[in-house]
């Protein structure tokens, strides 16, 4: 499972006169992180820093940040470490700030730059990627309104000829309960076969 920024946010925050703007991207490869990085600082070549981080892969296994001239270990480090806590990939984030003359200290650009991307989260949502199974149910009419009683997931699509044919998604990690109590609810009257996968994003929290 992945968990991601439900979509491409921007959010900016002022400190002490200095304007931080946190962009973030879902991205699939270093090519796609690299190219949002470079269409930032392309569009923000005038501001003083464009401090970066990325992470990709199912278990974060490529991660990489810059400082962008800020003091080693002030920007890009407390960016990635926010993603890492929040368990977070597929992502880059390029944190661009505008300087307004008032020094913030190492201690304040941490927070600066950590709380930028923490506040740019809170707003965006998060979701989950999930692998999700088609489950092609078919059934008697008879049965059709205790089915759609019971479901706890949308129908998709539906027919109706000599029988009901009604297809759903699952999460795929849960289809063995999913048949059990298919089965435990309905005694075997509603036939159930697997169709195609597919990747499905999901709300978190």
């Amino acid at each position: 499972m992945t968990i991601t920024i439900s979509q491409d946010f921007s959010h900016s925050i002022n400190i002490k006169n200095s304007r931080f703007i946190c962009q973030m991207k879902r991205v699939q490869n270093e090519e796609e992180a690299v190219d949002f990085l470079r269409s930032v600082k392309k569009e923000h070549y005038k501001a003083n820093h464009n401090c970066s981080a990325f992470i990709l892969g199912e278990h974060q296994e490529v991660q990489r940040a810059s400082d962008d001239g800020e003091p080693s270990g002030t920007a890009g480090v407390p960016i990635l470490e926010v993603l890492k806590k929040r368990e977070i990939t597929d992502i880059c984030v390029v944190v661009t700030r505008y300087f307004g003359g008032i020094k913030l200290g190492a201690g304040g650009l941490i927070r600066a730059y950590a709380g930028s991307v923490s506040q740019a989260l809170d707003s965006v949502g998060l979701v989950k990627i999930v692998d999700e199974l088609e489950i092609i149910l078919t059934l008697d009419y008879s049965l059709f309104d205790s089915l759609t009683s019971w479901l706890t997931v949308p129908i998709y699509e539906q027919t109706f000829y000599e029988n009901i044919k009604v297809k759903v998604f699952i999460d795929e990690a849960t289809v063995p309960i999913f048949f059990k109590e298919l089965l435990d609810k309905f005694n075997g009257k509603i036939t159930a076969e697997n169709g195609i996968r597919r990747l499905a994003a999901v709300s978190v929290g």
